[in-house]
């Protein structure tokens, strides 16, 4: 089984190191998008900077990272879904693609926050909690129209769902709803100090 973990593992980065932003944008727009906007290669500067066609394209290809990378352990022999090792092995390989996706090796270790990927994760861990932190998303955003709070707002939002739903059920999934929310904190600093500053920029759609 180990061999399984680390190959894996291993392929979980690579698959979460597909840059979609990035490439999308040269693939089929001829621009670099961390040349452009906030300089982040993720689907909120791929709607400022490409519309908003190429980033519904880049943000279901980012969730999908983390969804397939996640499923893999179904791959693993003796696995059993449900359980704790079943759970913490995709929570590992789910990480590794979401690590992918922020330190991507394939375009110079500079990538996106993780958001969308991290949303493919805790889809494959469990839908109903994705659902219900993607719908305070959309509600948050719906009335100040900026990603970033809209996503830290998710993600506080996170672990008391889960809390709320699995009643310490599973630790495995109380520790990642705590992880992934001190993740989603780390990878906004910039956007919070811009917050506090009144700074943030609202999005707005031009394509």
């Amino acid at each position: 089984m180990v061999y399984y973990i680390i190959g894996f593992s291993i392929l979980s980065y690579l698959i979460g190191s597909f840059s979609s932003a990035l490439w999308y944008g040269k693939w089929f727009y001829d621009t670099d998008i961390r040349k452009s906007g906030s300089k982040n290669a993720g689907a909120t500067n791929a709607l400022r900077v490409l519309g908003y066609k190429a980033a519904i394209l880049v943000f279901i290809t980012d969730i999908l990272k983390g969804f397939i990378s996640a499923q893999l352990v179904r791959l693993i022999p003796g696995i059993i879904s449900g359980t704790e090792i079943f759970y913490q092995l995709m929570i590992l390989f789910g990480g590794f693609a979401i690590l992918g996706h922020i330190f991507p090796v394939y375009s110079g270790f500079k990538g996106g926050k993780g958001v969308a990927t991290m949303l493919g994760v805790v889809l494959a861990l469990h839908p109903a909690a994705a659902g219900l932190s993607l719908l305070i998303f959309i509600i948050v955003f719906f009335f100040t129209r900026i990603v970033s709070i809209s996503s830290i707002s998710a993600a506080i939002a996170f672990p008391i769902i889960i809390y709320i739903l699995e009643r310490n059920q599973s630790h495995t999934l109380t520790i990642f709803s705590i992880l992934a929310f001190l993740l989603i904190i780390i990878t906004h600093i910039k956007n919070i100090k811009r917050l506090i500053k009144g700074e943030e920029k609202k999005i707005t759609l031009k394509k």
